[in-house]
């Protein structure tokens, strides 16, 4: 009589995955592209310019001959997070999926750049932790809720307060401000060309000395 085919049940599967390793390590990749890769993590409220900011620096990057990928919050909503909705787990899980994308794109070799209000410090943490020394860079955007509001470029804001939106940072779900960022930027009371260079003579002092 035939052996029954072998299952694998869904709760049994992690037990089969190992990790593979491949002759082309990190630090091989990065050598081949000749730059020091890393994370820059910008945090901030809606609205406090985090989307501007990263895009104005991958800018300066690119033209610095530095290879870049920009993870914006908007953009991976649309292909690799579709299927997430705005509840609180959902919103984890998003966080939980950027981090892993930024971690093997660093691997690569990139500087990634990361775009996400990422509210909650565990959640950021978390992401740090998926790192190593010296390649992730909390970026907090300290721009005050009236500013962020005050700007409101998507309406967002005023859908919260009317009641069209549950849920929202900084209205009726909170924001933990970081507690020792890497770099903190001032979007009120700075243009972004001085915060670009702010940033980029902070986490990229071999290129750009302050």
């Amino acid at each position: 009589m035939a052996n029954p085919p072998f299952e694998i049940k869904p709760n049994q599967s992690a037990s089969f995955v190992v990790w593979n390793h491949t002759s082309v390590t990190p630090e091989v990749r990065a050598q081949s592209l000749g730059q020091q890769p890393r994370c820059i993590w910008f945090t901030g409220l809606s609205g406090s310019g985090k989307s501007t900011l990263a895009n104005a620096l991958e800018v300066a990057l690119q033209r610095a001959g530095i290879h870049t990928m920009l993870l914006d919050g908007d953009n991976v909503r649309h292909g690799l997070c579709k299927d997430l909705g705005m509840t609180a787990e959902d919103r984890n899980e998003n966080i939980r999926r950027v981090g892993e994308t930024a971690r093997l794109m660093v691997d690569a070799g990139l500087v990634v750049i990361a775009a996400f209000i990422s509210p909650f410090r565990e959640e950021r943490a978390r992401a740090r932790e998926l790192f190593g020394p010296g390649q992730f860079f909390e970026v907090y955007l300290q721009t005050s809720l009236a500013v962020c509001e005050a700007r409101d470029p998507k309406g967002l804001y005023r859908m919260a307060r009317s009641g069209k939106i549950a849920d929202f940072t900084g209205i009726d779900s909170p924001y933990e401000v970081p507690d020792s960022p890497e770099v903190l930027l001032d979007t009120a009371a700075h243009d972004v060309d001085t915060l670009v260079m702010q940033l980029l003579s902070r986490a990229f002092p071999e290129r750009w000395p302050s």
